[in-house]
């Protein structure tokens, strides 16, 4: 152990094993995520969906899923939710009558924009420990991590497979 960091191979304690880092580090950002945005009863998972539709409009579930790197079900599941409050729509699809389209409403739209501020605070809550260099190095290093592994997930992300529905 060097300057308080396990040696590159130590996995003997869990300060020592990334998985167990990353993993709680996560806790502590969705707590975060949770805690700015009470006020809106949305996970991160659920404003992950209307980020993307609010970028894309309309697109399947599969290529929502794609999108987020989460499973079809967990889609599904989250589209159904956010369509019973009325900030999504499922328009029937013009090209393929077996797709599962969502597309975001006007008031799904607003409620993002209402949403964003705390969510923006939210992630800077996480890093505001860091620097500036060291901010730049932690989103370079977990951008290569993610794409260097991506293929190991459950549910790989397929940012440029977005297929769009009609």
């Amino acid at each position: 152990m060097s300057n308080g960091v396990p040696d590159r191979d130590d996995f003997t304690s869990l300060w020592g094993r990334p998985g167990y880092l990353v993993r709680r580090l996560h806790q502590i950002h969705v707590a975060m995520f949770l805690e700015e945005c009470n006020e809106f009863n949305v996970t991160p998972v659920q404003f992950a969906v209307l980020t993307v539709l609010f970028n894309s409009e309309t697109m399947d579930q599969v290529s929502i899923a794609n999108q987020i790197g989460v499973d079809r079900n967990t889609v599904a599941d989250v589209i159904r939710r956010l369509e019973k409050r009325g900030v999504l729509e499922r328009p029937a699809s013009v090209a393929d009558r077996r797709a599962k389209l969502a597309r975001i409403t006007d008031k799904g739209r607003a409620f993002v924009e209402s949403v964003q501020p705390a969510m923006i605070k939210a992630q800077r809550r996480l890093v505001k420990p860091l620097n500036d260099e060291e901010h730049e190095t932690l989103m370079t290093l977990l951008g290569k991590l993610i794409q260097e592994n991506n293929e190991s997930s459950r549910a790989p992300l397929r940012p440029n497979n977005g297929r769009r529905g009609n």
